[in-house]
């Protein structure tokens, strides 16, 4: 089975990995070292910033 192509940039994931305190683990092991709960936080955090921008756009 292929692999997916990402939707979000290198720089945001680093971002949000950076704010959600994990991006050391990222720079050791790279993305196949976070938790699976990290990984989901950070699509949480994704998805809440895409709806802000959403909501932005529409006021």
């Amino acid at each position: 089975m292929g692999r997916r192509r990402g939707m979000m940039s290198n720089h945001m994931k680093e971002e949000i990995a950076k704010e959600l305190g994990f991006y050391d683990t990222v720079q050791k092991d790279g993305w196949g070292g976070i938790r699976s709960r990290d990984a989901g936080n950070m699509v949480k955090k994704a998805v809440e910033m895409a709806q802000q921008q959403l909501n932005r756009e529409k006021s």
